[in-house]
């Protein structure tokens, strides 16, 4: 059995509907391990998505994932919940992994001196995608109970969308269920999130099921008339491409989600009372840097312009509000743009904080950057919200 085969035997094995039986069986695979990862102590990643938002790991299989690619620490970030977190952090404790818990969340700008921008969310202006980092053990069921109605005001607005989906894909001869086929793709009954991304993977699976592997990137290109570029050609083109329906997600969300989106309004929490959460549960409240897009390293963003044309009136504002610091993923953004925001975080001594979003099976749990010297600090970060976590215990 080659490498490849053998983990994803294992993470079916991590992936079991019963969170007690994936801890036994991360037991049973780290006993029976006979030779161990390679260490690389040099990385971190503290935004690493789960099945409680969207993603084929659950918490158990997250650490696994982030251990056999040699991480020390990992940090779970879903959207609109933190039901993921206890389970992560007994992961970690199993496999020797430092874990920092938080949740990402999607908040109204209405009120702020940026009223109405276009920040870092590429569907929507007004609202600015922040992660809550590391929430200490105390704060997870207070997070888990505020964002429970939003959560099931998102799902009104989902199902509106999956209306949307099934107009466009009529002529196709695709309807989708929520029920049937969104629903069961979610973690939402224990307490995780539906997302775009869920409404995408289902109608991934069925555009799949009835064009077949081979005509995928036929159906794209000629049906759906959505132009692919060589490297999306060739992905959808190869049958035994194993991550073929995560990367036909990134295509539709790019190209898509204009056609279908539905604007988010009761569902996002005003900035301020993002704060006053966060500060409640002595959590750390970050704006979530996205910068202009060239070429977007996770195929689901199209070139577009975000913050960079106003980044000081940006940290202007999270002063005036009380966000004390800043996130941002070092292999999305050129030389210049990360120099600048490091020394706008210097000026308003903004903590940062990194993370590289991980969400399909295509990624890997390591952004190779912070090998350099200048992200040296990050790293050191992430052990430093390991150890504030570690002062909380479950």
């Amino acid at each position: 059995m080659s490498m490849y085969v053998q983990l994803q035997e294992n993470i079916k094995l991590l992936n079991v509907p019963d969170e007690a039986q994936r801890l036994k069986n991360l037991e049973m695979l780290l006993k029976n391990e006979t030779e161990h990862p390679i260490v690389k102590p040099q990385f971190a990643n503290n935004h690493i998505h789960t099945c409680f938002s969207f993603s084929p790991y659950s918490p158990t299989a997250a650490i696994y994932m982030a251990r056999a690619e040699g991480l020390q620490t990992a940090g779970i970030m879903d959207h609109d919940s933190i039901g993921g977190a206890k389970e992560f952090r007994k992961a970690g404790k199993i496999a020797g992994i430092g874990t920092t818990c938080g949740m990402e969340c999607r908040v109204d700008l209405s009120e702020t001196s940026l009223a109405g921008k276009r920040l870092n969310n590429p569907d929507q202006p007004g609202i600015a995608y922040m992660a809550i980092h590391s929430v200490p053990a105390t704060g997870f069921d207070v997070l888990q109970r505020a964002f429970e109605p939003l959560r099931e005001k998102r799902n009104v607005r989902n199902r509106k969308m999956l209306e949307n989906i099934n107009a466009v894909m009529k002529p196709y001869g695709i309807e989708l269920d929520f029920s049937k086929d969104v629903l069961p793709l979610s973690c939402y009954e224990a307490g995780g999130s539906i997302t775009e991304r869920h409404l995408l993977y289902a109608l991934s699976l069925k555009i799949l099921g009835i064009c077949g592997p081979e005509n995928c990137a036929d159906f794209v290109q000629n049906k759906l008339q959505i132009s692919l570029s060589p490297k999306q050609s060739g992905m959808l083109s190869d049958a035994d491409n194993p991550h073929l329906a995560y990367d036909l997600l990134g295509i539709l969300k790019a190209q898509l989600v204009e056609k279908i989106y539905i604007p988010a309004t009761d569902e996002c929490m005003p900035l301020k009372e993002a704060v006053k959460l966060a500060d409640e549960v002595g959590a750390i409240l970050c704006y979530a840097y996205l910068g202009d897009v060239t070429d977007s390293v996770t195929g689901d963003k199209k070139a577009a312009k975000f913050e960079d044309d106003f980044l000081e009136d940006l940290f202007e504002m999270l002063k005036q509000e009380n966000v004390k610091a800043v996130t941002y993923m070092p292999a999305r953004n050129t030389d210049t743009q990360i120099k600048r925001l490091q020394n706008l975080c210097k000026t308003y001594s903004m903590i940062e904080i990194s993370g590289e979003d991980v969400n399909s099976s295509r990624q890997s749990m390591i952004c190779k950057q912070l090998e350099l010297p200048q992200f040296a600090h990050l790293v050191d970060m992430a052990w430093d919200l390991v150890k504030r976590e570690e002062n909380y215990p479950l």
